[in-house]
């Protein structure tokens, strides 16, 4: 450890080219000692959140910011007085700052030995501005749920819990746009603006399907669909692409995005180079990306540079809808509720477990034929998985 003549850790790079971080929750508070390496803030960015870790080791002075206040980067997050910084290089997740690799797999070793619970958090744990908080609303930090990693919990744990109601004689509720929530919304916008999509749609028996899923456990009946599309998109790979002013890039690999509902708004993980994925293996990305997201935990890398996307609205009840392409990508998969219809196999009427499929697809790159080629295809290996796989 040496002495360091900067006092101020300027908020950093936080890579993909993102310029600013909204301030979620302070982990730390004025006058506290913290190491080099330590989280000090949580912030959100337009692709994830993160905890940012100091480079410095010393006694906070000031916190640059309050939750739910915008910091560009570059401006001074945090400063220190009494500063020592490390002498070892840089291995941490953020660009130019943190301790060495070993250091951090130490860190986090033994923050996995005593894992906080949501039902008991450790008031050693828990940022003394979160307990300052709790103190004067009069909540009982151990009766609430955290949602920070192991169950913390966290400055904005306490605000919804003890959140007023908005007065009747207001008549609204304004939600702010930003962080992810401004990302999609600016995502969406600019997808309906310059692409002039199309939408073919199917429906499916999907009786085998359900058969095969309870055959092949753990497999995901989500793994299942990603895999015939990856297959169709091999066939098809005009709808693996994207367009670049007067051209039309065809992408040889199938980064996968799939759509998940968490509490910050809709995400899109991606699972790349899934066509190198065997089935089991594709089913485990996709099920590690999902936790992942609801958690918060994903790193900007992992929510960009997808291909194509697959939209299981079907969770929500749904049978069937006109996906939003996942800008700039050429299209989206669409899967609906499985449910009983009366279908008729062999030229009799029967019971079948039924699912409708729709494909959203830039018109730009290819047109119906491709596009319901490709839908078909996909269709055929959900009637028959088995044979597909």
């Amino acid at each position: 450890m040496t002495r360091c003549a900067v006092p101020d850790f300027l908020l950093p790079d936080l890579g993909e080219g993102l310029t600013e971080a909204l301030i979620v929750n302070w982990l730390v508070d004025v006058g506290d000692t913290i190491t080099v390496d330590q989280p000090v803030v949580e912030v959100e960015t337009a692709k994830a959140s993160v905890e940012v870790p100091s480079p410095f080791a010393g006694v906070i002075s000031t916190l640059h910011g309050q939750p739910g206040q915008s910091l560009a980067v570059g401006t001074p997050l945090i400063s220190v007085s009494d500063a020592k910084k490390s002498e070892e290089d840089s291995g941490n997740v953020l660009i130019g700052y943190g301790t060495s690799a070993t250091k951090r797999r130490n860190r986090r070793a033994r923050v996995s030995v005593a894992p906080v619970t949501a039902r008991a958090p450790k008031p050693g744990v828990i940022s003394p501005l979160v307990r300052q908080l709790a103190k004067e609303r009069g909540l009982d930090l151990t009766r609430i749920d955290g949602s920070g990693p192991h169950g913390i919990v966290r400055r904005v744990d306490v605000e919804r819990a003890t959140a007023k109601p908005v007065a009747a004689k207001t008549g609204e509720r304004r939600i702010p746009l930003k962080g992810i929530r401004k990302t999609v919304a600016d995502k969406l916008t600019q997808s309906r603006r310059e692409i002039p999509e199309a939408t073919v749609w199917v429906d499916v028996d999907a009786t085998r399907l359900m058969e095969a899923r309870a055959a092949l456990k753990p497999v995901s009946l989500l793994a299942l669909i990603a895999r015939f599309a990856v297959l169709g998109l091999r066939k098809f790979p005009e709808l693996n692409s994207r367009v670049d002013g007067d051209e039309i890039v065809v992408l040889d690999d199938v980064h996968l995005g799939f759509a998940a509902q968490t509490d910050r708004g809709l995400v899109v993980p991606v699972v790349r180079d899934a066509q190198a994925l065997a089935t089991p293996e594709l089913s485990e990305a996709i099920a590690e990306r999902t936790n992942a997201a609801r958690q918060g935990s994903l790193t900007p890398a992992e929510l960009t540079g997808g291909t194509f996307t697959i939209n299981n609205y079907g969770v929500f009840g749904v049978d069937g809808s006109a996906a939003i392409i996942n800008h700039p990508e050429a299209a989206i998969l669409g899967i609906g509720r499985i449910i009983d219809r009366p279908w008729v196999v062999g030229g009799q009427l029967g019971v079948r477990k039924v699912c409708e499929l729709t494909l959203a697809f830039d018109h730009r790159v290819c047109d119906g034929g491709t596009a319901g080629g490709f839908l078909r295809f996909v269709a055929d290996c959900v009637e028959e998985p088995l044979k597909a796989l």
